[in-house]
């Protein structure tokens, strides 16, 4: 699996952490093993600027998500083919303001929104509230997966 992480914004970010959980969140899934996963970290100016762009929303935000190939989850049978899952771009300024508000780290929060980009790449939504329940479970199972695997590093 490829997993490019390029971290332009001023913040120190566990990188390392950030792609073992990309690993676990597309091991999860069921994607391909030769899919192509980019995640972005990008200061306050660059995220407000690619979300005016693309949601024509003012302001920065916490994660975007721009799938390529348009990848579905696949099943452990059947695995989705190889292809260019997409980007998620993170802003850790954002992120680090909504985890002091819900009470746990900066790593935290970026790894639920890495999660959550992630089934934004692979479809999934949460506009209305049955996707959002669907998505939402899904999120929460990765995150709690995840975080047994690291207890056990």
């Amino acid at each position: 699996m490829s997993i490019e992480i390029n971290n332009e914004s001023a913040v120190e970010v566990d990188e390392a952490a950030l792609q073992r959980l990309a690993v676990f969140a597309l091991d999860t899934m069921h994607v391909h093993r030769d899919a192509e996963l980019a995640i972005l970290l990008v200061d306050e100016g660059a995220m407000e600027q690619l979300h005016v762009q693309w949601m024509d929303e003012p302001g920065p935000t916490d994660v975007l998500s721009f799938p390529m190939d348009e990848l579905r989850p696949g099943t452990e049978d059947q695995p989705t083919s190889p292809g260019l899952l997409g980007d998620v771009v993170l802003c850790p300024q954002v992120a680090e303001s909504q985890a002091r508000q819900a009470g746990h780290t900066l790593l935290d929060e970026l790894q639920l929104l890495t999660a959550h980009g992630i089934l934004h790449l692979l479809g999934f939504d949460h506009a209305e509230p049955d996707e959002e329940k669907e998505m939402f479970s899904i999120q929460r199972d990765i995150l709690v997966g995840f975080a047994m695997q690291e207890r056990r590093r």
